[in-house]
């Protein structure tokens, strides 16, 4: 999935969603509860989701959207086979 793809994904208003359970320290929660309407949010769960979000950007950043992997979706939007594209992956897993 390229960048765009996913910024595409990320934007939609529709996606499924699923509920999950973390244990979190109170004051931790506390503070969340104390940051969030400075930072312009209704509640600590949406800092929380806020927070996760940034993380996971910076996160896909680094490693899901590396150099290579842009370059080699770039060959691709060009015209350069899956193929050749597999090959020159495997090149470089052997340096």
């Amino acid at each position: 999935m390229s960048i765009s793809d996913t910024l595409k994904t990320r934007l939609s208003k529709d996606r499924p969603m699923t509920s999950i359970t973390l244990r979190i320290p109170v004051d931790v929660v506390e503070s969340m509860k104390a940051i969030a309407p400075k930072r312009g949010f209704a509640g600590y769960q949406t800092l929380l989701k806020a927070y996760l979000s940034e993380g996971l950007r910076r996160d896909e950043a680094q490693f899901m959207f590396d150099p290579t992997s842009r370059l080699m979706a770039a060959l691709k939007k060009h015209g350069v086979s899956q193929d050749v594209l597999n090959k020159a992956a495997q090149d470089l897993e052997a340096v």
